[in-house]
């Protein structure tokens, strides 16, 4: 008969593995399975990592060594993951927002460059 804490150890770490991969995808760190892309939301990589932590709250004192571990090394690696993937989108956003500032010089074709000649004749 299959022993319940060998089968609840497997449950754990299956558990913990779903959201470490969930966040990896959520970063871009991974595919997404189902389109076969990366993708990136950082904010949903938060969730899953913030699940995992709340996990690990919760269960404090109650887990086995190994289920401590495996936990505490993955939280380790989400969090440093995900602090340089919401620097390079904050880096990324930034850019953005500077490029998009710039304002090109309306050039002289069309309605412009023809109301500019108009106002000219009528001077």
């Amino acid at each position: 008969m299959d022993d319940p804490k060998n089968h609840d150890q497997m449950l754990f770490t299956n558990l913990v593995i779903m959201f470490q991969s969930a966040a990896m995808q959520h970063m871009g760190k991974i595919k997404n399975p189902m389109t076969d892309k990366i993708e990136r939301d950082i904010e949903q990589a938060k969730i899953s990592i913030d699940i995992l932590d709340m996990i690990q709250r919760k269960t404090e004192g109650n887990l086995e060594e190994y289920e401590s571990k495996l936990l505490k090394s993955v939280l380790q690696d989400l969090r440093l993951n995900y602090v340089q993937e919401r620097d390079k989108k904050e880096e990324e956003d930034t850019k953005t927002s500077a490029e998009e500032g710039k304002e090109e010089k309306p050039s002289d074709t069309g309605e412009d460059a023809q109301k500019d000649e108009q106002e000219k004749k009528d001077s």
